[in-house]
């Protein structure tokens, strides 16, 4: 049989407030030693609720602020995830939740469409399909992903709610057009502190040609970017023990690795800092010694990790990164990133997009 606890005694206003949250999150309350004369007046009121519901209760107590108002603060760091309502995107959701406790930030979730009257016959999802002419197909379709957007952020707030995920403050928007451009015109807006993208397997990014979403915010979107690859699990992604570097051996790379540092600056882990020039810009010998001084530079600075270069004749090209990662399995790739444009992108595609496009390894590209 169920028992009834006391949660929290309050004034009577304070417990009818926290009767509220509390019946908000589907959680039964009872209030007791209230004076029904005068209810106005009362105190020591008991707020009582299930013994089985105690740790979500609590859960909802410390965290009352985010279940009971959805007024977030302003000045908070914000983390964009745009979503397309899959578990791809679900994983990295997830994923964001658990960095944006982290770094104190919030969460901003977009969802983008294509309007029908535009776009043509459009698929939406696998249940939602609209063509052009169809009478009130273009409120319809907004008002779908608003409910479908909703219904995706209900399935994180109850994972926040039972403690599988951390708990923090989002937002959500759904907005018109392709998602690329979406995206891009959403963080020019809205800057964010850092993006985190979901993205297929590496065979099914191939063979579909999916990623280049991804890859189009790489190259045209100057935001730091995170890539949540399918098939790992989350912790592979928020715990980076085996950190790949790809240095382009100039000061970019000190404020790229104290990017890195501030995201994952996790004691004892690995980094390997190498350098895949598209030009020979050094003779061997000077990479090798500017190498060797950055790496020193990081190991005074950057202290919770190990550092390990590798000469420049050791890694040319994307073949020997192959080799690279073969041989030491990097669990993240940093990528000081720099703008390229259209044209070299079409002839010669960055390291960058070629990880994307065919490994499953999580990236952080960083802007310089």
């Amino acid at each position: 049989m169920s028992r009834l606890i006391t949660v929290a005694i309050h004034t009577y206003e304070k417990a009818l407030a926290l009767r509220a949250t509390l019946e908000n999150e589907g959680i039964y309350v009872e209030l007791n030693n209230v004076n029904l004369e005068v209810p106005g007046f009362s105190s020591g009121v008991r707020v009582r609720i299930d013994e089985a519901d105690l740790p979500l209760a609590l859960r909802i107590i410390e965290n009352r602020e985010f279940f009971a108002s959805t007024v977030l603060p302003g000045n908070q760091r914000t983390i964009l995830v745009p979503v397309d309502l899959s578990e791809i995107s679900y994983k990295a959701a997830r994923a964001s939740a658990i960095i944006a406790k982290r770094q104190n930030a919030r969460l901003a979730f977009l969802y983008s469409y294509l309007d029908p009257y535009i776009a043509g016959n459009v698929q939406f999802t696998d249940s939602l399909t609209y063509e052009i002419g169809e009478p009130g197909a273009r409120q319809q379709m907004v008002e779908n992903a608003r409910r479908l957007l909703s219904n995706f952020t209900d399935r994180l707030k109850d994972d926040m709610k039972r403690g599988k995920i951390p708990v923090v403050a989002f937002t959500q928007s759904v907005v018109e057009g392709v998602p690329e451009d979406a995206i891009v015109e959403y963080g020019k807006a809205f800057p964010p502190h850092l993006v985190i993208m979901g993205t297929r397997g590496a065979e099914r990014k191939e063979r579909e040609l999916i990623g280049s979403v991804t890859a189009e915010i790489l190259n045209e979107g100057r935001f730091t970017v995170l890539t949540v690859p399918a098939p790992l699990p989350v912790e592979t992604v928020l715990e980076p023990q085996n950190i790949l570097f790809l240095g382009n051996l100039d000061q970019d790379d000190i404020l790229a690795m104290d990017s890195l540092y501030r995201l994952f600056g996790k004691e004892g882990a690995s980094v390997t800092i190498i350098h895949m020039p598209k030009k020979r810009r050094y003779a061997d010998s000077s990479a090798d010694k500017a190498l060797r001084r950055l790496s020193d530079y990081c190991s005074r600075n950057f202290s919770h990790y190990n550092f390990i270069s590798v000469p420049v004749k050791e890694s040319a090209g994307y073949e020997e990164f192959l080799k690279l990662n073969n041989e030491n399995n990097y669990d993240l790739v940093v990528v000081p990133n720099r703008r390229r444009n259209a044209f070299s992108r079409l002839l010669a595609p960055s390291v960058a997009n070629k990880i994307l496009s065919r490994m499953d390894i999580p990236m952080l590209v960083i802007p310089v």
